[in-house]
């Protein structure tokens, strides 16, 4: 299996998407002003502690106050109170973290009363705001690393149990244990196996490098809440916890972002950082590398896979819901059974895909369709936990209820990816009605006398729907060439796929958005 990487960098947004054998299995996107992700760390203060749940309401900068439960405060709580009153004890210079004092552990039986409202707190994101709810915290601080993750106050070295090799586990163990630094725990990564030391080494100086870096920020700001800490760019992170060397090549079309991989993949695997390529392309890179095509048809309520079998899919705020249909598929000559089996294998290929791509978490309930015989039930469930092997996300499934049930728990900690595959027309803007489509092109030329005449833009690139791109470059002379002769632009026509049909945007040289848009055009 070979895996691609392709990243839409925007201006208001960054768009990742994972191809496995040119198939689209992990799509993200967030807006590139986003602050709260999952590993930022912020030095903070309580606003409610609510002893009736052991927990307590932290003021971390979101519309909605971040929840810490007593057991997120880890064992090693007092440790960190102290130091962190000793870093900010003196601004000038910062506390050796390797003088600092390990005080008792904290009884797993306490109570949030611990904590005193006002009180600050350096806490961590560990799980996104999700819906009505605030982010999810925890003071037990971690730096994750491509090999190790740094765990300041621990004290134990652990190592992934996905490493089977008892030799290797206890090889790993003991290097780690030879440059631990003093007040630390490390956790061992399973992408660690086979390691030299001085990669190992290499890596925790960085992320000890990142801890005291935070530190200074808690010891030289007095602003709270305030980021201390935050997670690295969301496409070096992806490809931090990602990266394979089954990759074949990472697309990017931002010279900056294309940078910062580079110099991330030379870090970690020289011998693969050439694999990073900027693309320079006209069309969309999601167009070229055809995400585009895969978004559309894979997002949306109904998702159809083989031969007129689809699947439908509700979010719901405590659990999302799958049904299977076999749709209009002509059965086999050999029986319902066999088919009914055939639909939910099928079903279940895609499913696994689905849940990857969507990001879901929570709780999943699967309606397949009905099967009478046991073994072909055991057939069904072990296809699905084969399916999800290549799942990162923590999961559990269980096997098909007598009502036919499929129950699968996976780990959540953003909101589930939901593109909205059925947008209002941008054409007519809800109303059901347009200007004849005769006359679009007429409305473009109007928008690009404007550009040129009034706003003095002379070079612009056009989106539009590839048919309607087809139309304006055919013949001769082409309407586009026209355009150029009697406004004197630099026009250049790009076909989106993203566009609707009549749906056009402008861009200027240097590639950003011009809004051109008007809801009275439709009137």
């Amino acid at each position: 299996m070979t895996s691609e990487v392709v990243i839409d960098v925007r201006q208001d947004e960054i768009a990742i998407a994972l191809l496995e054998d040119k198939s689209l299995v992990e799509f993200q996107q967030e807006t590139r002003s986003a602050s709260f992700s999952v590993g930022n760390i912020y030095i903070a203060k309580v606003k409610k502690l609510m002893p009736g749940l052991n927990a307590c309401f932290v003021d971390v900068g979101c519309d909605r106050d971040a929840f810490l439960h007593y057991l997120d405060l880890g064992s090693q709580y007092n440790s960190f109170e102290k130091y962190l009153k000793q870093v900010q004890s003196n601004r000038k210079s910062l506390y050796p973290f390797s003088k600092a004092s390990r005080l008792s552990d904290l009884p797993k039986n306490g109570t949030i009363t611990q904590l005193s409202q006002g009180q600050e707190v350096l806490v961590q994101i560990v799980k996104e705001p999700i819906s009505t709810k605030g982010p999810r915290l925890t003071a037990e601080i971690s730096f994750a690393g491509r090999n190790i993750v740094l765990i300041p106050f621990g004290d134990k070295v652990s190592v992934s149990s996905k490493i089977k090799s008892n030799a290797e586990r206890a090889r790993l163990k003991q290097l780690v244990q030879s440059i631990k630094p003093k007040n630390c725990g490390i956790i061992v990564r399973t992408v660690a196996e086979g390691k030299r030391v001085a990669e190992l080494d290499t890596e925790l100086r960085i992320l000890m490098k990142r801890w005291e870096d935070t530190l200074i920020k808690v010891q030289k700001t007095q602003d709270r809440p305030q980021l201390v800490y935050e997670e690295t760019s969301r496409s070096v992170a992806m490809i931090r916890d990602l990266f394979n060397p089954s990759y074949e090549n990472i697309y990017v079309n931002d010279a900056t972002v294309h940078n910062e991989l580079h110099q991330y993949i030379s870090l970690i695997a020289p011998e693969k950082a050439d694999i990073v390529k900027l693309y320079k392309g006209s069309v969309p890179i999601f167009d070229n590398y055809n995400v585009t095509k895969q978004l559309k048809a894979g997002f949306g309520k109904v998702v159809n896979y083989k031969r007129g079998a689809y699947l439908v899919i509700e979010h719901t705020e405590a659990m999302h819901v799958v049904d299977v249909n076999s749709g209009n598929r002509i059965k086999k000559d050999n029986g319902q059974e066999e088919n009914a089996l055939e639909v939910n294998l099928g079903a279940a290929d895609e499913l696994a895909r689905q849940l990857r791509l969507r990001d879901m978490g929570g709780i999943i309930i699967v309606d397949f369709i009905d099967m009478r015989l046991a073994e072909d039930r055991q057939i069904l469930y072990e296809r699905m936990c084969k399916n999800m092997q290549n799942d990162r996300a923590r999961h559990n499934i269980l096997p098909l209820s007598k009502f036919g049930l499929m129950q699968i728990t996976r780990q959540r900690v953003r909101p589930a990816v939901d593109l909205d595959v059925e947008e209002t027309c941008p054409t007519c803007f809800g109303k059901g009605k347009i200007k004849s489509s005769y006359l679009f092109t007429d409305q473009l030329e109007r928008k690009i006398d404007y550009l040129v005449n009034r706003i003095g833009i002379r070079k612009c690139y056009l989106h539009v729907h590839p048919y309607v791109a087809a139309y304006i470059n055919k013949g001769f002379v082409s309407l586009k060439r026209k355009w150029q002769l009697k406004y004197g632009t630099g026009l250049r026509i790009i076909p989106s796929q993203k566009m609707a049909f009549l749906q056009y945007e402008f861009y200027d040289a240097d590639k950003q958005f011009i809004d051109m848009k008007e809801e009275m055009e439709t009137k």
